[in-house]
């Protein structure tokens, strides 16, 4: 076992302890291995988390990978050959932990009136990127924007006040929505497709925050013994406010963050928009992970035995890509499945909330620093 923190641990396993690896089908992650690829060679590397695993670390594997994987053994016995699985162990002996997301699917128009009112916005053009140098003193270091005034930086409006009307009359808007709940719930899953009534679709994905920290309302209802904790779910939560209207806005106002968005083409509807890591997301075999701690591009096989309704009633167990993260998502055992688009993917992603065993492939090579 290898301490890397006092908050975890690696422990080395062999394949044949990663319960349900011989039933998985990993050849889906071959495209994302590529594109992963090609964005570290030919823009960028991804930061190195504080795991310590880096981009060099991960090339190895990404080029080894071959163009097609003819059978999902061919696909199982790439990772046996080139890489070493670790479990992360949490040092409270805890399990770790699993939620899922999705693209929302929202009709729009692209002009406002009647009962089109709730836009998606634009990244405005004061709002600035926060460094260590230009962050306000009175700024908490989790604030990542601020807003750019004459007499120097300041926190950027909150929902409650853009919603109230901060940002009108600046040509920021992308379309507009008929409800303020699928607005707000498209700023969650950092993203969505627009159906516009001409039958055209685009999609809109995260291109900036307004900087406050995310307060989660599915834990404010809890807290005000409104739903159940064991009831919690995307699902009771809309239904809940559809249910008192005349307390939307102070419920989604507890949230003070706000999603700012940039339009991407919908170019193959079988795939995800672009995730964090800069590649598109894969269904049910992408990952958002804590990104202080991972790094973008590396598999992880995620188990879980509670969670069946993603797999036809059986135990959750694949391998997949660490390629987006959340602000929510916290910890080195703690995961979002990306389950897809549209309203059935919703259905899925809505009801995840489930402890999971995390197992980490590291390249073999890197894998001896780490005791494999």
């Amino acid at each position: 076992m290898t301490d890397l923190s006092p908050d975890y641990s690696l422990q080395y396993r062999d394949f044949s302890q990663l319960p349900g690896w011989r039933i998985d089908d990993p050849r889906p992650l071959l495209s994302a291995m590529a594109a992963c690829l090609s964005y570290v060679q030919d823009v960028k590397p991804y930061r190195t988390g504080t795991l310590g695993l880096t981009v060099d670390d991960l090339v190895p594997l990404l080029s080894a990978a071959p163009k097609y994987w003819g059978s999902a053994k061919d696909a199982r016995g790439f990772f046996e050959n080139h890489t070493v699985p670790f479990e992360i162990r949490r040092a409270d002996s805890r399990n770790g932990f699993v939620t899922a997301f999705y693209e929302p699917e929202v009709e729009v128009s692209a002009d406002p009136g009647g009962e089109w009112r709730y836009p998606f916005y634009r990244r405005p053009d004061d709002l600035i990127d926060l460094r260590d140098a230009n962050r306000p003193a009175d700024l908490d270091a989790s604030y990542m924007f601020g807003r750019q005034t004459a007499g120097g930086v300041a926190a950027y409006a909150d929902r409650g006040e853009i919603d109230r009307g901060y940002l009108e009359g600046r040509g920021l808007e992308i379309a507009w929505a008929r409800s303020k709940v699928d607005v707000f719930f498209a700023h969650v899953q950092g993203a969505a497709r627009l159906k516009y009534s001409d039958g055209s679709v685009r999609r809109v994905t995260y291109a900036a925050k307004a900087g406050h920290p995310f307060s989660p309302i599915g834990k404010l209802l809890v807290d005000r013994s409104e739903i159940a904790p064991s009831a919690i779910s995307m699902q009771t939560i809309r239904q809940w406010l559809a249910d008192h209207p005349d307390q939307v806005d102070e419920i989604l106002w507890h949230n003070r963050s706000y999603i700012f968005f940039r339009e991407a083409e919908v170019s193959n509807p079988a795939i995800g928009p672009v995730a964090a890591a800069k590649v598109p997301l894969i269904p049910g075999r992408s990952l958002a992970v804590d990104r202080q701690i991972h790094t973008f591009g590396y598999p992880f096989f995620i188990h879980s035995e509670t969670l069946t309704h993603l797999d036809s009633g059986k135990p959750f167990a694949r391998l997949m890509l660490a390629l987006d993260t959340g602000t929510a998502i916290v910890g080195p055992a703690r995961g979002d499945i990306f389950t897809g688009s549209g309203f059935e993917a919703g259905e899925l992603a809505g009801t995840v909330r489930n402890d999971a065993d995390f197992f980490i492939l590291i390249p073999k090579a890197a894998a001896a620093r780490y005791g494999g």
